[in-house]
């Protein structure tokens, strides 16, 4: 089944008001110069700037994702938001299950799997991240973990348009240590294949993406690979002509 290349950005905890509106013209320009573009594009500010990126991107194919979103939609919980707040202000994506999350957080399979479906409730689509440590990796355990990961978080009713799955080496997100071509195809292989262990047919339809490290001079050899329909970007997402060339290696085409 072809699927669409998703390029996304998860800005993590950087920007403020006038870094985003910069970042923001300079993304839209060159989306704008590009009429044949196939692929989609999105970005996941912090929450304090979802509004404003959301009003900015109004009515322009790049689309807007949180980085987070609480389980309940409504209660007693200060600090956090909700899925429902989320759609509220226009996004369509949210990422839940970052190894950040995972590991400073202490999130568990069971606690993204809430995230998720709370996410699908209010039709967002889920983005759940899954990746294995170096010690786990040196194991021999990193698609057995992968694996474990993503089927304890997939939420009920998951279909391809309301999920996509990250597959971000720990090891590699920030170190500028990368994983070879042939790692990286054992895992999406891997992922794939629990895909269809938990959703039948309608698993060869979800995008997964490859996350950690990418770069406009490694994106294309992943992009290039089977099973990897995308990248979840970090840092190279902050500065509009990095992320712009790593969209543009999704359509093979030069920086």
């Amino acid at each position: 089944m072809a699927r669409r290349k998703l390029i996304a950005g998860n800005w993590k905890m950087n920007g403020l008001r006038t870094d985003s509106a910069a970042l923001i013209s300079g993304l839209l320009s060159r989306r704008a110069s590009e009429s044949d573009f196939d692929a989609d594009m999105l970005v996941c500010p912090p929450a304090t700037l979802l509004d404003r990126v959301g009003q900015r991107l109004a009515g322009s194919p790049i689309l807007l994702g949180a980085q987070d979103c609480h389980a309940e939609q409504t209660g007693a919980f200060t600090g956090d938001v909700s899925a429902a707040m989320i759609k509220d202000i226009g996004a369509s994506h949210v990422i839940v299950g970052h190894s950040e999350r995972r590991a400073l957080h202490h999130e568990s399979n069971a606690l993204i799997r809430a995230k998720a479906d709370a996410a699908l409730a209010v039709g967002l689509t889920a983005i759940v991240c899954v990746g294995e440590s170096e010690p786990e990796r040196r194991a021999g355990r990193a698609c057995d973990v992968v694996c474990s990961q993503l089927s304890g978080s997939i939420p009920g009713g998951a279909a391809p348009e309301t999920l996509v799955v990250a597959y971000e080496p720990i090891w590699a997100i920030g170190s500028g240590r990368i994983p070879t071509a042939d790692e990286v195809m054992e895992i999406h292989a891997t992922l794939r294949r629990c895909l269809r262990e938990a959703m039948g047919s309608p698993a060869s339809g979800v995008r997964i993406l490859y996350g950690g490290s990418v770069k406009p001079s490694n994106a294309r050899e992943f992009l290039a690979l089977p099973d990897v329909d995308g990248c979840l970007v970090g840092g190279a997402s902050l500065d509009a002509d990095e992320f712009w060339a790593i969209a543009l290696a999704s359509q093979g085409l030069p920086a």
